[in-house]
């Protein structure tokens, strides 16, 4: 099976002059993964290269896929991701997937920016300070969920109260309040970190709902999923179909 003129194009646009050892080595199966993740999954939804190369980053963190983070990020930031924006994403993953699965793609991140000449640090994004992070995203939260936030924490068990607090102070407040991404996109990654890690339904419904109270709907959610088909595979794809259709159920026929 040859690799289609379009998954060389598309490959070669990511990946200029690039040539793979698989492709030696492997010929059969990078013709098989070519054709499907640079063609075939190509022709359903419209999400625009560079958001496609975010939510595969975004994916890729949560994964704990390093080598295969490296390579799409150098593909992400030929095709118009800048550093801020992949710094960004990084830190955007940090809260949901812990620090410690974040250490070694921070380093491999400024490696990779060091080696284009980015100078390091990149401008501060922070929009918050200590006394009103807490103000800053628990007002973030409401933009996004509406009244659901305040019956959180009114609702939150005695001893419990103080992780509805860090999700409104930390999560949101020192993390989702920066800027560099904008509020849409930033819970479109979200939405990709928490269907890659696999075990999180209830958070990805709850996404998906603030995804769409935001603007990305649920044929760009579908989209998205799409893309990231060839790289978190089926058992997580379609987990997240299934979250889509009981938050968002298909229109029945008439």
């Amino acid at each position: 099976m040859p690799i289609t003129e379009t998954a060389r194009r598309n490959h070669e646009a990511l990946f200029p002059s690039h040539q793979s050892t698989l492709a030696r080595s492997d010929p059969e199966l990078i013709q098989v993964f070519d054709n499907f993740a640079f063609d075939e999954v190509l022709r359903h939804g419209a999400v625009e290269t560079k958001t496609r190369l975010m939510v595969i980053l975004a994916s890729l963190i949560a994964q704990q896929t390093l080598a295969e983070y490296k390579i799409m990020l150098g593909g992400a930031l030929n095709v118009g991701v800048t550093p801020i924006e992949a710094k960004e994403i990084l830190y955007h993953a940090v809260p949901y997937v812990g620090i410690a699965k974040a250490f070694e793609f921070l380093h491999a991140t400024n490696e990779v920016l060091t080696a284009r000449g980015v100078a390091l640090p990149l401008p501060g994004q922070s929009t918050t300070t200590p006394e009103d992070r807490l103000e800053k995203g628990l007002a973030l939260q409401k933009a996004i969920f509406g009244d659901r936030i305040a019956a959180m924490h009114a609702q939150a068990p005695e001893g419990q109260r103080h992780i509805q607090t860090f999700l409104s102070a930390n999560c949101f407040g020192d993390y989702q309040t920066r800027t560099g991404l904008d509020m849409k996109t930033r819970e479109l990654l979200t939405f990709a970190i928490l269907l890659s890690l696999g075990g999180c339904e209830p958070q990805v419904k709850g996404h998906i709902q603030g995804n769409v109270n935001v603007g990305n709907d649920k044929a760009f959610l579908l989209a998205v999923v799409t893309q990231l088909l060839p790289f978190i595979g089926y058992p997580r794809a379609l987990n997240a179909i299934a979250c889509l259709n009981e938050v968002l159920p298909p229109a029945k026929a008439s």
